[in-house]
């Protein structure tokens, strides 16, 4: 298994760790967390199977939350384009990017930032809730779910705090398939443009490589992907994001 594919089945793994639904078989694997977020629910690749066949299956399992299909690399040739022709609109294009951890380029922490493990999900969920777009209404069941997490690896979860205990920054390292993957990479609005997420991601990198991980891997948003660039990630693939 080369490098890119080891990558996809990490974010594969960890997704479905978000489950409580039908995971399907490998030609459709998807994964339905019931939180009101799209990105915690959705198919994961399409591989031996026609878009409308897929598109079928997957409103299935998937009916009556918001939901996406991450349509990359190890999916078929042509299957975007497929859906995007059963109606689907494309909502991002995200690269895949990759550093091996001895090379990356670590960044500071900022004075007056304390970044360490968390096990507190009461705090750490709606910091990380409010970057990414969850709802209010759909927090605690996102807390939930994180307390029943059931991936095939180990999650960390890194709060970036101030001295008055503060959340101001969040990343969940995910461990599996001997790499790190990094999710919730983010900083809260009124404390941004201050080192905050490279930081983060720096202390993420530094305590994968502690337990054992080479090489890194996440999915930038357009926001993140200059950072993580100047701390030597790389793309080596692209997820179309795409929504019904």
């Amino acid at each position: 298994m080369d490098l890119l594919d080891t990558v996809l089945a990490a974010h594969r793994a960890y997704l479905l760790g978000w489950n409580i639904g039908l995971v399907g078989g490998p030609d459709l694997p998807t994964y339905r967390s019931d939180v009101p977020h799209a990105t915690l629910n959705g198919v994961l690749r399409v591989a031996g199977r026609t878009p409308q066949d897929a598109l079928a299956e997957a409103r299935q399992r998937l009916h009556g939350i918001p939901r996406v299909w991450w349509v990359g690399p190890d999916s078929d040739a042509g299957t975007a384009d497929g859906l995007v022709s059963l109606g689907a609109a494309e909502v991002a294009r995200l690269p895949i990017m990759t550093v091996a951890i001895g090379e990356a380029a670590l960044a500071p922490t900022p004075t007056g930032l304390h970044v360490a493990e968390t096990t507190d999900l009461d705090t750490f969920v709606p910091a990380y809730a409010r970057v990414s777009g969850i709802p209010a209404d759909g927090v605690a069941a996102t807390i939930e779910r994180e307390k029943a997490f059931a991936g095939d690896g180990t999650v960390i979860r890194l709060a970036g705090r101030l001295d008055d205990g503060r959340i101001v920054g969040t990343a969940v390292a995910w461990l599996s398939h001997g790499l790190v993957t990094l999710y919730f990479v983010g900083t809260q609005p009124e404390h941004r443009r201050r080192g905050i997420g490279a930081a983060m991601t720096s202390a993420a990198l530094k305590l994968a490589a502690e337990r054992g991980a080479g090489t890194a891997a996440l999915t930038s948003s357009p926001i993140g992907e200059s950072v993580y660039h100047r701390l030597g990630f790389r793309p080596v693939g692209e997820f179309r994001l795409l929504t019904f």
